[in-house]
């Protein structure tokens, strides 16, 4: 798998949830892909975002920020959400520019909607991420109009 860090153009996605990779790895990454070529994903369980804390399947079992295999012996998924994975990229070192642009930018340029959607700029969607200075989700607008807002913003 590690050969695309290799292949020109090729995209990577990386689940920087504190967990599945190290600090290492997303540097490492990060610097043989950049911000262009990387896209940070979730793999989120339906239970992120949530205050769920237990899983009602006995298979598996969430512990330290992740959901595991009851008998701890794999990952089975992630429970953290996009404002996780920047702050992570954030403490392993990477710009904050550069860890949003791997969460709007490059992944709207490679869905194809990058005509409306991944920047802010005239014409597009305005779907915009409102974080106070610990990279906290203080308020989203989706197409311009405010859907939530927590606390105060600053």
């Amino acid at each position: 798998m590690e050969s695309v860090y290799l292949t020109d153009g090729m995209t990577i996605e990386l689940i920087a949830d504190g967990s599945h990779l190290p600090a290492t790895i997303l540097k490492l990454a990060y610097k043989l892909k950049g911000r262009e070529n990387t896209c940070l994903v979730t793999d989120a369980l339906s239970c992120a975002a949530t205050d769920e804390k237990e899983i009602n399947d006995p298979r598996y079992i969430i512990e330290d920020g992740v959901c595991k295999l009851a008998d701890r012996s794999s990952l089975a998924g992630s429970i953290a959400t996009m404002d996780v994975l920047v702050r992570t990229m954030v403490k392993a070192g990477i710009p904050l520019g550069d860890a949003l642009c791997m969460t709007s930018e490059t992944p709207a340029r490679i869905m194809g909607v990058y005509d409306r959607k991944g920047s802010l700029q005239k014409d597009k969607d305005a779907d915009i991420l409102v974080m106070d200075k610990d990279l906290n989700i203080r308020a989203v607008w989706q197409g311009g109009k405010l859907v939530e807002e927590t606390n105060k913003l600053f």
